[in-house]
């Protein structure tokens, strides 16, 4: 017995030596494997049994008192959310005539209603739309109708926003409700004083008695890679794929899981939220990110697992440095887009924290989990993912921005070590739902033909290389999108707005790397209409009035004319080559300036403050 169990420790530690990461990969494996049981057994089940009704309804019997939610001071159990979340289903019932299929749109921030309000519309069979909450007028006007919702719900903070669009959405004959107890303006409805009213009892489970793992259980948008926003349809089977996500990183019922990250998102709804309720655990709720108040949050509500986006970190490690800076009981974060000598940096300064980095799209039909902790790897290749999950990396013309095919007509695969298009097969285990109303976007992101005849795989748009270790690293988007801030930029929608304005002709947007930013960050290059200047003031009212912060253009050059191809298709690739120093291009070059409310010419010197870090962008 003594030599066995010598054998046995000895084995361990050979294994160990041969393989490093062997004991974290038996630990993944054990909870992949736990999880596709999990997921087997809720497909099969009959009534379905989803996520954000049964699930939740599960952990209420089982710990009714147990904290839900944590907002502000206020604290919220399951019990206490399972009857808010009746009230509001109640109330929808009765006022906006609500039936099981029917689809609602959310434009709220991060506060515990939104969550109520997703509870309740599951409870009653309808799906939600969840609206980007920076959007405006004629991008907001386009989700909404893209996913076709006869009801708008909107926090009382944006009402004036809903105000901008209010005509169109009357001659739809859409219902719309502000969350306030008393509303003026014609054509919209109070919905606080009728929840109030509402009676906390049980929602019949007969309405959604048709729900399946088919049914939509929320659309959530993506910019994709041209043209406005896209609803990516999150079925009920996808909403438990995204929320089992966490329970494969370890997280476990009594954690405390702080959610910074905005809840249209499907980081913070899905995974955030949507993982919490699978294992009955505790989210605490921020309505925005503050890297000042991150760890002061993270201590006073005893969190212990977080979420980040690649420039969240980084905001992090930039705060003055604390004595108190490894004083919190966070063991474990979960996201994507970390850059390595951010990684480095946060580990070294707060301490040991399991870094989970994942790569994975809301609509996509595979993902990646680096469960070995390798710094900069989005996860690692290996056959059995493989098997379950079919997906190649194959060469890529970035010139013609389409894959290459052999004279045979088919795709190639990269080599080890070189920079691929990720594609993965869709099958019936990784079903690729498409865009809500959108056929053409949703065929856009289909290759025919890979590898086989017939064969169908999804277009990820998003280039990958693995190393001799068969780990996997994220190198670059392709197409229209660039990402900045954390959100998915599309040059298409940026351009169509800058064009909007009395002064330019032509716009071509793209995204450029700014030393110590992660992401890139948006500039144009543009041509001027005959007769016109530059209008600096007037240009930088029109982008703040109709875009998002993230996707202003902050660099704009000016050209007499823009190079195309022969299919007249704008030219990118030179002009993020060639970026925005001033000693090396020769054109009018502007830079936008927060402080003054204006473009101003960008000089040598503000060049260099960029990148010393002098020059907020």
């Amino acid at each position: 017995m003594f030599w066995f169990f010598v054998s046995a420790v000895l084995l361990l530690f050979a294994l160990r030596y041969r393989y490093p990461y062997f004991i974290k990969a038996a630990k993944y494996i054990y909870r992949v494997t736990f999880v596709v049981y999990r997921s087997k057994k809720y497909i099969k089940s009959k009534p379905y049994y989803t996520l954000l009704v049964d699930r939740f309804l599960h952990s209420v019997q089982k710990n009714p008192h147990k904290t839900l939610i944590r907002f502000q001071d206020k604290t919220y159990s399951y019990e206490q959310s399972d009857k808010q979340s009746n009230k509001v289903a109640r109330s929808l019932l009765k006022h906006a005539d609500l039936h099981e299929g029917d689809t609602v749109a959310l434009l709220l921030g991060n506060e515990p209603m939104f969550l109520w309000i997703c509870l309740a519309l599951a409870k009653i069979g309808c799906s939600v739309a969840l609206l980007n909450t920076n959007i405006r007028s004629k991008s907001l006007l386009h989700c909404f109708t893209c996913c076709g919702a006869s009801v708008l719900i909107a926090g009382a903070e944006l009402q004036d926003a809903v105000e901008e669009v209010l005509p169109a959405l009357r001659e739809q004959g859409i219902s719309v409700y502000i969350l306030t107890d008393h509303v003026t303006s014609e054509g919209m409805q109070s919905l606080s004083d009728k929840i109030k009213a509402a009676s906390d009892e049980p929602v019949p489970a007969d309405l959604r008695a048709n729900i399946s793992f088919s049914s939509p259980a929320a659309y959530i948008y993506t910019s994709g890679t041209t043209g406005l926003p896209k609803a990516a349809v999150i079925t009920q089977r996808r909403l438990w794929a995204i929320a089992l996500f966490p329970s494969t990183c370890g997280l476990k019922s009594d954690d405390v899981v702080y959610v910074c990250l905005p809840l249209y998102h499907s980081s913070g709804f899905a995974i955030g939220f949507g993982g919490a309720v699978d294992k009955g655990a505790t989210v605490v709720l921020r309505s925005k990110f503050s890297s000042s108040q991150f760890w002061d949050d993270c201590r006073k509500y005893n969190v212990t697992v977080i979420q980040y986006i690649g420039e969240t970190m980084r905001y992090i490690c930039n705060t003055p440095k604390r004595v108190s800076d490894q004083v919190h009981n966070v063991r474990m974060a979960i996201g994507n887009g970390i850059r390595p000598e951010v990684w480095r940096t946060f580990i070294s300064r707060f301490g040991h924290v399991d870094i989970i980095e994942f790569y994975g799209s809301t609509e996509g039909t595979v993902g990646f989990l680096n469960y070995a902790g390798k710094i900069g790897a989005v996860g690692s290749a290996n056959f059995f993912h493989k098997k379950l999950f079919p997906y190649s990396l194959v060469k890529f013309d970035l010139e013609q921005e389409e894959p290459v095919r052999n004279a045979d007509g088919f795709c190639v695969e990269v080599a080890k070590g070189e920079t691929g298009l990720l594609v993965t097969k869709i099958t019936q285990k990784a079903q690729f739902a498409g865009y809500a109303r959108d056929p053409k976007q949703t065929e856009k992101k289909k290759l025919y033909n890979v590898f086989e005849k017939g064969d169908m795989y999804f277009n990820s748009g998003d280039l990958f290389k693995i190393d001799r270790e068969n780990f996997i690293y994220f190198q670059d988007r392709v197409g229209d999108t660039f990402r900045w801030k954390g959100e998915n930029v599309s040059t298409n929608e940026v351009s169509d707005i800058l064009t909007m304005s009395t002064s330019i002709e032509e716009a071509n947007v793209y995204g450029v790397a700014v030393q110590g930013y992660e992401g890139r960050i948006g500039m144009a290059t543009i041509t001027l209409k005959k007769d016109h200047q530059f209008e600096c003031d007037g240009i930088f009212r029109h982008v703040t009035a109709y875009l998002p912060s993230y996707a202003r253009p902050r660099f704009i050059r000016i050209q007499n004319s823009l190079a195309v191809t022969c299919t007249f298709k704008q030219l990118k690739g030179k002009l993020v080559e060639e970026g925005f120093n001033p000693a090396e291009i020769a054109d009018p070059l502007f830079v936008l300036d927060e402080m003054v409310k204006s473009y101003r010419p960008l000089t040598h010197d503000t060049y260099q403050a960029i990148l010393d870090g002098h020059f907020r962008l």
